[in-house]
């Protein structure tokens, strides 16, 4: 079993009720698909890896195929804001991507989910999907956070400058988006995954002296 680090503390964290319509909507029906004998499985691709935020039961290697991982959702809280938006990890079409698979708890998966969802969907860009993980104890249907490109919260790739830019300025609750980058990296590398662009982001930050 892969280990995590404990969770860092999370700020506190609205009702679902103050959440966008349509993330709600998706909430009710997840709670109606998570396999209740397995447990709700979750695949994380980006800061779920390092700080989940929930208990876990297990937590394996995954592959996901059809999508990739990328730094192009923006984000107007928890790295940024309204004011200088940030950025974060999201999940396009098209590709692989190789993260971790939690599994939880059957008795305690619906209380987390509602969790994950005050976290991942307060604005809602994101849509929620089941996808086949594949994972050394077998095939797997874990949720995982994926975003269409004709979302208003894609930025698509940026030019060196306007990246440089949103890593040097932009923090939101949870903190920066150049920390989120870095801890991404880190913790990818620490379970032997090196995703090129992400490095290159990295080492592009750091030529600027911004690390």
């Amino acid at each position: 079993m892969v280990r995590v680090p404990p969770s860092t503390p999370s700020p506190v964290l609205p009702p679902v009720s103050t959440l966008p319509a349509h993330s709600r909507e998706w909430l009710a029906r997840f709670q109606r698909e998570w396999d209740r004998e397995r447990g709700l499985s979750v695949f994380a691709y980006g800061s779920l890896m390092w700080n989940p935020g929930f208990e876990h039961v297990g937590c394996e290697p995954g592959v996901v195929r059809g999508f990739h991982r990328a730094l192009q959702l923006r984000s107007l809280v928890n790295r940024g804001s309204a004011e200088q938006p940030g950025l974060v990890m999201t999940l396009l079409s098209g590709g692989s991507c190789r993260g971790l698979v939690y599994r939880l708890d059957p008795a305690r998966s619906e209380q987390l989910l509602e969790q994950l969802w005050i976290r991942e969907m307060v604005v809602g860009s994101y849509t929620p999907r089941w996808l086949t993980c594949a994972t050394a104890q077998g095939v797997v249907k874990a949720l995982a956070f994926t975003l269409l490109r004709r979302n208003p919260g894609w930025v698509g790739r940026m030019d060196d400058a306007a990246l440089l830019h949103v890593l040097r300025h932009a923090r939101g609750r949870y903190g920066s988006t150049l920390d989120y980058l870095r801890q991404s990296v880190e913790t990818l590398r620490a379970h032997g995954i090196h995703d090129r662009e992400l490095e290159r982001q990295l080492a592009l930050a750091r030529a600027h002296g911004l690390l």
